[in-house]
């Protein structure tokens, strides 16, 4: 599922529910900055199609009708049946598509647990549990910054919301984070939006039984209590704002020091051209937060913390001086930028909800 979906899934979570009618809206999402982006057009030097669209917007429409819910793209389409409890992706190039039903996914998810649990027995027996010297916490803000402007013909004010997983060294007590910061400006109200809320928290549901049936959550919990007191504090949180967000810059990427990373407004990246762009080196030593995410049971940091940098040459220019304590110690692996317009309470024709006639079933993971 598309991670706009999550976020959405999440501010859905903290609204009453409501009456059953259309509405639809359109994103506009454009990756518009990080080492990422610059890895990708790397990577597309002599691939012209993948030059042109490395940061290219992707428009989506999003339809919501009763329990049902479409997006659809230029590439692909979204459909999750909250009666049906199955979520449809469809390849609009492939003409292929899968369905998967919650409970596929429920047991896909056991399997996976269960899988973890025989590697993790195995490797206790084949060798000693090496000592975790880190200490993980979580650092959730959501701020009001006062800031106003218009997005999308409507009047809006800016929050930021930051997150920080921050690990400490034991021995050493360097600190290093795995960050978020969403930069949002929100307008007070949106005709026809609260079907989009109501949708989302109904499908909250649904997935909170998902994963409570799989043992999934509890076991993460057991395995990171910081995760789970992590998660309850961004849901406090968020639950503060006041709003729906008409345009978010999402940065994620890594910080010395625990740091949160800056906000798109108060920092903005520079030119993907300029000198102060990661390199393919600068990036290959800066992922640790690739690390972080697929060892969630141990949270290794130990390449996080950055160890201070020797002492600059006196003669560099003024201007160089300034900007190399950010460089030294924030690395925005993305940068992704979302605006929503278009909103509309027009009836919605059941075809925006239906497989393209002709198309393949394809089994999941084939697409």
């Amino acid at each position: 599922m598309k991670a706009q979906l999550y976020g959405a899934l999440l501010l859905g979570t903290l609204f009453p529910l409501t009456a059953y009618a259309d509405f639809q809206y359109q994103e506009t999402t454009q990756m518009t900055g990080g080492s990422m982006l610059g890895m990708m057009k790397m990577a597309s030097v002599f691939n012209s199609r993948m030059r042109q669209q490395a940061n290219a917007p992707i428009v989506s429409t999003i339809y919501v009708q009763k329990n049902r819910m479409a997006r659809i793209s230029p590439y692909a389409m979204e459909i999750v049946d909250l009666d049906k409890e199955t979520v449809t992706n469809v390849d609009l190039q492939k003409h292929t598509y899968t369905v998967m039903t919650f409970q596929q996914m429920r047991e896909n998810m056991e399997r996976a647990a269960q899988k973890a649990r025989e590697q993790q027995a195995q490797q206790k027996g084949e060798q000693p549990q090496a000592a975790n010297d880190t200490d993980v916490q979580f650092k959730i803000n959501l701020r009001d910054t006062g800031a106003t402007k218009q997005v999308s013909g409507l009047d809006t004010h800016e929050t930021i919301l930051t997150m920080q997983m921050v690990g400490t060294d034991r021995k050493t007590g360097q600190q290093g984070a795995f960050a978020m910061t969403n930069d949002m400006w929100l307008a007070s109200d949106i005709p026809g939006y609260e079907e989009a809320r109501a949708f989302y928290q109904r499908f909250a549901a649904k997935m909170g039984t998902v994963f409570s049936g799989s043992g999934i959550s509890a076991e993460m919990a057991a395995m990171q209590p910081a995760m789970s007191q992590g998660m309850s504090d961004m849901v406090k949180e968020v639950s503060k704002m006041k709003g729906i967000p008409i345009l978010q810059v999402l940065r994620v990427g890594a910080t010395a020091n625990g740091d949160p990373l800056p906000a798109a407004s108060e920092a903005p990246l520079p030119a993907s051209s300029a000198p102060e762009t990661p390199s393919a080196g600068d990036v290959a030593k800066q992922s640790a937060a690739s690390a972080l995410s697929s060892r969630l049971g141990g949270f290794g940091l130990g390449g996080f913390g950055r160890r201070k940098q020797p002492p600059q040459d006196n003669t560099a220019p003024a201007d160089t001086q300034t900007a190399q304590p950010q460089a030294q110690t924030a690395n925005v692996l993305m940068e992704m930028q979302t605006q929503s317009g278009g909103f509309s309470t027009a009836p919605i024709d059941d075809a925006k909800f239906s497989v393209p006639a002709g198309y393949r079933l394809v089994e999941p993971g084939s697409l």
